[in-house]
């Protein structure tokens, strides 16, 4: 699925209005097939005529580090899209995962907005 909206307030806004409509959209150029992550204008190639995509919402685990303070523990993740782009996130309801996990995507709303976070697929191990 394709969508051509504008981007007349810019990429990384646009990435944030797909999030409040509660779709996971990617940049892809037309030209060369390169997907880009984070929202940009340019790809790393050179390519500008880029078009925003829907997500598989699938991919695998990175790296994972854990943060730990007096009100709790959070990971920050790495993980590698099966579009080809690595982007940082969260897995929530679990401390740590094993690298190389298989992960499925999905749009949380917090106090600041929707994000997109991942969960262990269904036989989650690599």
């Amino acid at each position: 699925m394709t969508d051509t909206a504008p981007d007349r307030a810019g990429p990384e806004a646009t990435y944030a209005a797909f999030l409040e409509e509660g779709r996971f959209m990617i940049q892809k150029a037309k030209s060369t097939g390169e997907y880009v992550f984070y929202p940009r204008v340019v790809t790393p190639s050179g390519a500008t005529d880029l078009e925003w995509v829907e997500a598989k919402g699938t991919g695998t685990l990175y790296a994972i580090t854990v943060n730990r303070s007096r009100q709790g523990a959070w990971n920050v993740a790495l993980v590698d899209l099966d579009e080809g782009v690595r982007m940082m996130s969260t897995l929530p309801g679990v401390e740590t995962a094993e690298i190389g996990a298989k992960l499925k995507a999905r749009i949380e709303t917090g106090e600041d907005g929707p994000r997109v976070v991942f969960d262990l697929a269904e036989g989650g191990a690599a």
